[in-house]
């Protein structure tokens, strides 16, 4: 049957499919463009199912937040270029907004959709890797941040013994640069309680095969293990690490210091990072 060339338009825009596709599908539910819109989606996720394969080493993490609750949302694709698209970047807020107003904590088939939608149309790989919720308490503060290039993403919760501090500008000021902190200095732990006996252990037999040569005292190798896990220990967990603007001292003692300031005690609750790729 004729098609007309305006109707291949308007299927076209609808569904950003290629001209002679449009025309195909048309021509395929003689000329019932409902129909050739929803041949379109199904011809294009069974190209999506071929394409699932495919390698997806880049994309981009999108957090949608408040003071009290926050979405952080990965998604991947296969190219730098569809990274940066304004499309991909648009479903992704797309994602992370009904993320965070519908409460979910997983990967659902209506978060789904919206990236395959947008698969069929760019012909590439794409997966929402993961979706984090997090619900501050009455006592906690939420503070995030995106790193320019959209690769890595924080979520930081504070807590504090009188909550009324979280409206002093200091303190804003200081929960996002834990944030800032996170991704410039990339942490396995929050603080030395957390990690595993099993791994300190580890760690031990390492450092004092090192100073069994040492022509020194016990006493004196013993103090030289505790400080190489010490040391080590403070690159791992974050509150030991060098505070970020200012590493004079550690982020545990930076927070003190701005707790006692805005005359409250500061403790950091979550600390969730993504960094693409990396789980």
């Amino acid at each position: 049957m004729d098609i007309k060339a305006a109707d291949v338009k308007a299927l076209r825009e609808k569904t950003g499919a290629g001209m002679m596709e449009c025309k195909k599908a048309l021509q395929a539910c003689n000329g019932d463009a409902h129909e050739a819109e929803k041949y379109l989606k199904e011809k294009g996720l069974a190209a999506v199912e071929k394409r699932a394969d495919r390698a997806t080493s880049e994309g981009i993490i999108v957090i949608k937040h408040d003071a009290k609750k926050a979405a952080m949302v990965e998604l991947t694709c296969e190219t730098d270029f569809v990274a940066k698209n304004a499309d991909f970047i648009a479903v992704g807020e797309d994602i992370a907004n009904t993320a965070f107003t519908n409460e979910l904590t997983e990967v659902t088939p209506e978060l789904n959709d919206k990236i395959l939608d947008l698969a069929t149309r760019v012909r590439e790989n794409m997966t929402l890797s993961r979706v984090t919720l997090v619900k501050a308490a009455a006592d906690e503060y939420i503070s995030t941040y995106v790193h320019f290039d959209k690769k890595s993403g924080v979520i930081a919760v504070l807590k504090a013994d009188k909550p009324e501090i979280f409206s002093n500008e200091d303190v804003q000021t200081f929960a996002h640069d834990c944030c800032l902190h996170a991704v410039a200095f990339p942490s396995l732990y929050i603080k030395p309680e957390d990690v595993d006996q099993t791994y300190i252990d580890e760690q031990l037999e390492i450092f004092n095969g090192q100073v069994a040569e040492l022509d020194k005292p016990e006493k004196v190798k013993t103090g030289i293990v505790q400080g190489k896990l010490k040391k080590h220990l403070a690159e791992i967990c974050f509150l030991e690490q060098p505070f970020v603007k200012d590493d004079k001292v550690s982020v545990a003692k930076k927070m003190e210091e701005i707790g006692k300031q805005a005359g409250a005690k500061l403790s950091l609750s979550k600390l969730i990072i993504y960094h693409l790729g990396v789980k």
